[in-house]
């Protein structure tokens, strides 16, 4: 018996593709209010949406893991 749980895998995708989808939905609706110099005034939109698709479907994946299993 691993200490950490049987599904930790699970839960480290579960909490990544989480941190990944809410980060770049974050960053589309709210760009920051004052960028630094050189930086980006908005996230790009189509990189952001691939990215949070990717942490949704990551999600989903680790939640159905942990219902199912």
């Amino acid at each position: 018996m691993n200490p950490l749980g049987d599904d930790l895998l699970a839960w480290i995708v579960l909490a990544l593709g989480g941190a990944l989808l809410v980060g770049n939905v974050l960053a589309i609706i709210r760009p920051p209010g004052h960028p630094e110099e050189g930086a980006l005034q908005r996230a790009p939109i189509a990189r952001s949406i691939v990215m949070a698709a990717i942490g949704f479907v990551a999600t989903v994946w680790a939640l159905a893991s942990l219902i199912v299993g």
